[in-house]
């Protein structure tokens, strides 16, 4: 009569396995959501450009036309320069998952609405 290996050492390997690998995947999570964040900055920063340039078009501040489309957390970060060709440039730091630390990337935008000057 043969005899069956014992299971008894495979006890809690699952919960094992599972433990190595939260991290990983809380590690590609906020990975994930950094990146929706820049690409989230991109849309709102290209928005802000077109604001700017339209209230430059008509003699407004164009910094001020940029400022009212972002949200709070971003208008601290906002630099709108107008450009000598025509057209507006704005730029916006990315904001980071972690409130705390400060991202070394900026988005930035610029828009013209076809107007030379």
């Amino acid at each position: 009569m043969a005899t069956q290996p014992d299971k008894r050492p495979q006890l809690g390997q699952a919960s094992v396995e599972l433990v190595a690998i939260v991290p990983f995947v809380v590690l590609v999570g906020a990975v994930v959501w950094q990146l929706a964040l820049a690409g989230h900055t991109a849309w709102l920063t290209a928005n802000a450009a077109r604001a700017a340039a339209r209230a430059d078009t008509v003699g407004r501040d164009p910094a001020a036309a940029a400022r009212s489309t972002l949200p709070l957390s971003m208008e601290k970060d906002l630099e709108v320069r107008r450009l000598r060709e025509g057209g507006v440039r704005v730029s916006v730091r990315v904001p980071l998952l972690l409130r705390r630390w400060h991202a070394p990337v900026r988005v930035a935008a610029t828009s013209s609405l076809g107007r030379e000057k």
